[in-house]
């Protein structure tokens, strides 16, 4: 593993164990390697068992598919996470003002770190928001920002997810997959535990309710369907918290306030949990050709009469265009230099930066702005010459539709295989609760794992799989 030019995450250059690692290598060591590989397909059995799948917009088979699920956890050192909670915690306040500002004086624009134009034509951005006070002052209730790491000291943030952040599932169950298979290993390390997630996750939401509430807020989760990528997800949430799962046509808005169908009759919901994009949130607001919202909630909504988490029209902040103006943003509204770093970034709607970018596509990242799940990118280093072709006809009819960025050299983390450890590359989710009580950091995160050798695309979707993140107790 020592070959690798990347900075392992587990092994110095030398050879030698990095200090987080150092308990785990030496019980790794320790194991028989048939027993390790009967735990791996022990733990593809309860991934199985537990139904812990995904599905692939665009598949021609439509199949459930399992989520790979690697056996050595990826290691954060105490110090490590306490500077990462700290930058990510500056982050997402900033990302909570700028969404305020921007529906409301748009002080970011007056001052000229903006551009009007990267609200006036971003889709993503929601006239009907403009002046509306969302309860409590919360824009985004559940963050996840994507990070990925290139030295000992060097972790840059990828992307910010305000709009409907997933993972979060997996995140629970790869641990609760590692307690049950090694016991042994938390017990000789000092690994933060995650498991209180989903109740923080429900008092977080709770915290959250709208004057109207009465009593104990009721929270609900609201699902597009058991045909959406993520219910898996959405069943597990409401499971956990002990709400109800609805979809869009348990609900109804009933006296001014969003009701849900019970056996009692219909009952007002006080935060929803949505997890149904903005466009099919409302057909009387926006797609009405949407089955999957709520007609006239949005107007409920704008009077108080609900919380919708996250709220509408923080997707803006998921575009990766307005990405490359979070130093910018940070600075802004914190009054302080950011903690962690964006990858340098080329807006392609600059003629001089897509003239660079068209110049250097073998060489660099080009994502769509409103891209997910790794689709519609070009990786220019693994890329045919025929993808590089194709993309270039894209980005020259469709410049503002693109960004990008240099490729980095993510750090790698070992995964288990029949032979024994191999190098792969990781990115890092970290998971964020935002309420008027504060901000709370799930310890941690989801490691999402690139398990083709040489690949950089760590998605589920695009052969990716998850490992256990553990951070370690203060030393």
């Amino acid at each position: 593993m020592t070959d690798t030019p990347y900075f392992d995450e587990m092994t110095n250059p030398d050879g030698s164990i990095r200090d987080a690692y150092k308990a785990y290598e030496a019980w790794f060591s320790s194991q028989d390697p048939a027993h390790l590989r009967a735990k791996a397909r022990e733990a593809e059995d309860v991934f199985r068992r537990t139904g812990i799948t995904f599905n692939v917009y665009g598949d021609p088979d439509a199949a459930e598919r399992l989520i790979p699920f690697d056996i050595v956890p990826r290691i954060i050192a105490a110090r490590e996470w306490a500077r990462l909670s700290k930058g990510i915690e500056q982050r997402v306040r900033a990302l909570n003002a700028f969404l305020h500002d921007i529906h409301h004086r748009q002080e970011i624009v007056r001052a000229g770190l903006l551009p009007v134009e990267m609200l006036a034509k971003n889709d993503a951005y929601l006239s009907q928001m403009i002046g509306v006070e969302p309860p409590g002052g919360i824009y985004t209730h559940i963050v996840g920002i994507d990070l990925v790491r290139t030295g000992p000291e060097q972790f840059y943030v990828l992307e910010d997810n305000a709009r409907t952040p997933s993972g979060v599932s997996y995140m629970l169950e790869n641990r609760e997959t590692m307690l049950g298979m090694f016991p042994e290993l938390f017990q000789q390390n000092r690994v933060q535990r995650v498991s209180n997630y989903p109740a923080n996750l429900h008092s977080s939401l709770a915290a959250c309710a709208p004057p109207a509430a009465n009593g104990d807020p009721v929270v609900a989760v609201l699902t597009p369907g058991i045909h959406n990528s993520a219910y898996y997800e959405h069943s597990f949430l409401a499971d956990e918290m002990g709400v109800e799962l609805v979809e869009g046509h348990d609900l109804r808005v009933v006296d001014g306030r969003v009701a849900m169908r019970t056996t009692q009759g219909y009952r007002p919901i006080d935060v929803l949990y949505r997890r149904v994009d903005d466009d099919f949130l409302d057909p009387l607001n926006f797609r009405p050709d949407s089955y999957l919202g709520v007609p006239g909630i949005l107007d409920v909504y704008r009077a108080g009469g609900i919380t919708i988490a996250n709220a509408p029209g923080t997707g803006v902040a998921d575009d990766k265009a307005i990405y490359s103006y979070m130093p910018e943003i940070v600075e802004f509204y914190t009054g302080e230099k950011p903690l962690l770093e964006n990858v340098p970034t080329w807006r392609c709607s600059d003629p001089d930066s897509l003239a660079h970018v068209l110049d250097n596509l073998e060489e660099l990242v080009v994502k769509e702005v409103h891209g997910s799940g790794g689709y519609g990118m070009l990786i220019g280093p693994t890329a045919s010459k025929k993808d590089i072709r194709a993309f270039r006809k894209k980005l020259e009819s469709r410049p503002a539709n693109y960004i990008a960025q240099p490729t980095l050299a993510l750090s790698t983390c070992p995964i288990f295989q029949r032979t024994g450890l191999a190098p792969r590359h990781v990115d890092l989710r970290p998971f964020v609760l935002v309420s008027p009580d504060g901000i709370e950091i799930t310890p941690g995160g989801l490691t999402r794992v690139a398990l083709k050798k040489g690949s950089l695309v760590v998605n589920s979707s695009q052969g990716g799989g998850t490992k256990d993140t553990w951070v370690l107790g203060d030393d």
